[in-house]
């Protein structure tokens, strides 16, 4: 929460209250990034926060200076990029032409301060935005047989670089290779979830998916997937963290949580889950956890995705995103893979921008988006987890490198 608030405070300091609107949980990563690269003395990093309604009029620590400044700048050019692509869909609202006239103008504004706050942090957002667009090329060009990596590669060379400029802002340059690695595979991740996950209403509203688009079947992106998380983990023991304890939580065990909400399966670590009496669970005569108190209150089990099983489903938390589909949010490349629900709900129709920003703010105010069990999504209406509900990893309690989990 330092972090989404540092990213929303720099942004109307920076932009105005406006640019507020393109707070995401995608961009506070870059901030997270840098923190955890940092030195602590001296308070560079943080700072106190007056009183804010969303956070019932108390105060906070929140992240501040460069990390956060350049997290603004990333959301406020994806953001940009966002909203012309639905424009020139005609998505919604942005089907009338005053609108549309309106929401260019706001774009337009947003890309232009982006590019202002990269520049006084060093970052050159016109790869941001030379990632947009060479997607949008790619994807109107991809055809069965075309791999889906080459659908991914843009998208995972905007991740490498934020990932990568973390390292310089925090002064340790020596982290900029492993970090970029990370980034590289953070992007091809979030790319094949939000596919993973909006393929079947893809498929029912004809909008264009990678992995429908390329004939990726689903053991392939789960495979491609697995290795992505693989990667990011090795490539995070190579980084010299000062306190890496959140950037771990995130990108180690809430990566793999996303992985297995998307494509259904069971942890590779359920086994070592506490059982009813403290102990370790023993695995079922077909290779699963037991889970002798699991039934409902009528003896019947409970429903997939309900909280007996914090594992079902699937999901991303971010909306933001490193080039959508050319249709207006196809299937491609959140820069976010985090949370989830049950991924065998029905699909419900998006809810456009400005009405999604809306149900994003009223999320904050209520406190759902960080520790609700479940909610809904604001953009994509899908059921969604707490940012810091719980934590999944009891071995460790995410305060060590937790190699063996």
């Amino acid at each position: 929460m330092a972090h989404l608030c540092g990213l929303c405070l720099a942004l109307r300091s920076d932009h105005g209250q406006l640019a507020r609107v393109v707070t995401n949980y995608d961009g506070l990563l870059v901030s997270v990034l840098t923190e955890a690269q940092g030195e602590r003395e001296g308070g560079r990093w943080r700072r106190t926060a007056g009183p804010c309604p969303l956070r019932g009029m108390r105060t906070a620590s929140v992240a501040r200076g460069e990390g956060a400044r350049l997290a603004a700048a990333v959301s406020l050019v994806l953001a940009s990029a966002k909203v012309r692509d639905h424009v020139a869909d005609g998505d919604g609202l942005l089907a009338r032409r005053p609108v549309a006239l309106a929401a260019r103008r706001v774009a337009g504004s947003w890309g232009r301060a982006g590019a202002r706050t990269g520049s006084a942090v060093g970052f050159d957002t016109a790869l941001l935005v030379d990632a947009v667009d060479r997607q949008l090329g790619i994807e109107a060009l991809a055809g069965p047989g075309t791999p889906v990596l080459t659908v991914t590669e843009p998208t995972e060379t905007a991740t490498a670089a934020a990932f990568a400029h973390t390292a310089l802002l925090a002064g340790r340059p020596g982290n900029a290779a492993p970090l970029a690695e990370a980034g590289r595979l953070f992007g091809r991740l979030a790319h094949l979830l939000d596919a993973v996950e909006d393929r079947a209403a893809d498929a029912a509203s004809g909008a264009w998916n990678p992995l429908t688009a390329t004939g990726t079947s689903l053991a392939e992106a789960h495979r491609l997937a697995d290795d992505a998380v693989h990667g990011i983990r090795l490539a995070l023991r190579e980084v010299e963290f000062t306190d890496g304890r959140l950037a771990h939580l995130l990108l180690v065990h809430e990566l793999r949580r996303s992985v297995d909400r998307a494509f259904g399966t069971v942890p590779a670590c359920a086994t070592h889950q506490p059982g009813p009496y403290g102990q370790p669970q023993q695995p079922g005569p077909y290779g699963q956890p037991q889970h002798p108190y699991q039934a409902g209150p009528y003896g019947t089990p409970p429903q997939q995705g309900g909280p007996h099983n914090p594992y079902a489903g699937g999901g991303a938390h971010g909306a933001g995103g490193y080039g959508g589909g050319p249709h207006g949010g196809g299937g491609g490349g959140d820069f976010g893979g985090f949370g989830g629900g049950p991924a065998s709900q029905p699909p419900q129709g998006r809810r456009g921008f400005w009405a999604g920003c809306g149900m994003f703010w009223l999320l904050c105010c209520t406190c759902k988006l960080c520790c609700a069990k479940e909610y809904e999504g604001p953009w994509s209406r899908k059921k969604r987890e707490g940012c810091c509900r719980d934590c999944d990893c009891p071995s460790c309690d995410c305060c060590c490198p937790c190699d063996g989990c």
